[in-house]
């Protein structure tokens, strides 16, 4: 089997987007590292799989649908708190990602564009993995500074949130 050519919508019922922010400072021990997840998002991906450098795809993430999913014991009144710090940070736009380059060949690709956070837009590089079964996997690593973003400190930055963010994304396509 192989991707279907074509061009695919995509959401959660296709797969995750998973957000890893890290905890650091004097009082480390007593936060936590988080997995987030994207619970509503779109996609549409234009897919070559004879040329996979003609592809690409477009995705739409809103900010406001970031759930924590690790650590699952988590206290109610923690999540609370921490939701309520993503939304300040983040407010509840739309976080996007437009494609500019695809390399590679299956099952390794390189897929290049521009990711907007809260009105700031970098490059960065996802790299993905692609399984003749449609499986497409894939991870990216930034900073918030990239983006303008300030991570969450407590007072005096004895418990802040790392500058890095990894981003994960695995999704389902159709195969042919």
């Amino acid at each position: 089997m192989t991707i279907a050519k074509g061009t695919h919508n995509l959401g959660p019922d296709d797969g995750k987007v998973l957000v890893n922010v890290y905890k650091e400072g004097a009082l480390a021990k007593m936060g936590h590292d988080l997995t987030l997840e994207a619970t509503d998002w779109s996609a549409k991906a234009d897919i070559n799989p004879d040329d996979p450098s003609s592809s690409s795809i477009s995705v739409t993430v809103d900010a406001g649908s970031l759930e924590i999913i690790s650590p699952a014991d988590m206290p109610a009144k923690d999540k609370a708190d921490i939701a309520k710090n993503i939304t300040k940070t983040l407010g509840r736009g739309a976080i996007t990602f437009e494609s500019t380059g695809v390399s590679g060949s299956v099952p390794s690709i390189s897929l290049k564009g521009n990711l907007t956070i809260s009105g700031n837009s970098n490059q960065v590089t996802l790299n993905l993995t692609v399984d003749d079964n449609g499986s497409v996997t894939g991870k990216t690593s930034f900073t918030h500074k990239q983006f303008g973003i300030k991570p969450f400190s407590a007072p005096l930055g004895v418990l802040k949130v790392k500058d890095g963010v990894d981003i994960t994304v695995e999704v389902q396509l159709p195969t042919a």
